[in-house]
């Protein structure tokens, strides 16, 4: 799962009935949760755009998410 060139990965929680997941191509750490599908894809935009405005209101540059190519 993807947005704005950070990945996102998840597990399937069965117990809770709910998916986990964090932004993998990046130090910082980013979670987002969700009960299905398109609550994981939402979650994962609104936790991208949070980090980002966290990231302004620092004053700092956010993490540039890493591509895994070797320049």
């Amino acid at each position: 799962m993807k947005y704005k060139d950070f990945i996102g990965e998840f597990e399937y929680d069965a117990e809770a009935k709910f998916f986990h997941g964090r932004v993998v191509n990046i130090r910082d750490t980013v979670t987002f949760e969700g009960a299905s599908a398109s609550e994981l894809e939402q979650a994962l935009t609104d936790s991208v755009e949070d980090y980002l405005e966290f990231c302004r209101d620092l004053g700092r540059e956010p993490d540039k998410p890493f591509s895994g190519k070797f320049n």
